[in-house]
């Protein structure tokens, strides 16, 4: 039991797939203009981290046994009709959201950390637990680093921020210090 906290925590602080990895940065830029979107599209993201722990270990463990050659095409076929099925589930669901995330749902399949997870569940040797709590760790991870970003970004259009930064720049300095912020979690465990 400790080490799926150890790993959750890990996903969550230290090892952050957009603020410590970099991955999933179309959307965490794209997406991160209104808290309300960001939150929604996080969890979104992390049903499909889940799914894609589940379904990459069921691979690994039963059907790529003797084709390791297959494991990222096979990954990439669950990413895609995973990310399908819940586009047509908000769709039908959630109109509202579905305008609003627009594109960047979609774009979910070829968000990285999607498929990062997948191949760092792999590598490191998770079994399903692991892999489970690694996948809710990083979408809760992904989510926080949404939230954050939104709500900065929410909060500099209320203020003055000087015309010279507003915009692009002004949301990669953002992003750059909230990926110094949490790498000071990294003194907290050693990455797992």
């Amino acid at each position: 039991m400790d080490n799926l906290i150890w790993i959750f925590i890990s996903a969550l602080l230290v090892n952050n797939f957009v603020l410590a990895y970099f991955l999933g940065l179309c959307p965490f830029l794209g997406v991160s203009s209104k808290l309300e979107t960001s939150f929604r599209l996080g969890l979104a993201t992390t049903f499909v981290l889940i799914i894609t722990a589940l379904c990459s270990w069921f691979l690994n463990t039963y059907v790529l046994t003797h084709a390791p050659y297959l494991r990222l095409i096979s990954f990439i076929v669950v990413i895609a009709s995973t990310v399908q099925f819940i586009e047509m589930a908000i769709k039908k669901l959630s109109p509202a959201l579905f305008q609003s995330l627009g594109i960047f749902l979609p774009l979910i399949t070829t968000n990285c950390a999607i498929l990062g997870l997948a191949i760092f569940a792999t590598n490191r040797g998770y079994g399903l637990w692991e892999g489970l709590t690694f996948a809710l760790g990083a979408g809760a991870g992904f989510t926080l680093a949404m939230v954050l970003m939104a709500g900065m970004r929410e909060e500099a259009e209320i203020g003055s921020v000087p015309a010279l930064v507003r915009g692009t720049a002004f949301n990669l300095i953002i992003s750059g210090i909230l990926s110094m912020a949490f790498m000071g979690f990294a003194g907290l465990f050693s990455s797992t």
